[in-house]
């Protein structure tokens, strides 16, 4: 519990991938109300690849946001 609680990795079980406890939530990316594009493309594209500099390695995202456009932003900003 105590791991949990200050952070850490996590491991799925049975593979050797390994997590960052804590991640990015993705929803914020789109439009107001989860809706259409963000307000500023390049300024979430800047915020994506500073969580990645920070050492998340973990985004939560669904297609459901935008819909479909904050996957696109993440391609975008992190690929390859």
């Amino acid at each position: 519990m105590r791991d949990f609680i200050l952070g850490g990795q996590f491991t799925f079980p049975g593979t050797s991938m390994k997590v960052q406890r804590m991640g990015y939530g993705a929803m914020q990316l789109a439009g107001p109300g989860v809706w259409g594009p963000p307000k500023d493309p390049m300024s979430a594209e800047v915020v994506l690849r500073a969580a990645m500099e920070a050492g998340i390695n973990h985004i939560d995202t669904s297609d459901f946001y935008g819909p479909h456009l904050t996957n696109q932003t993440i391609r975008q900003a992190l690929h390859p």
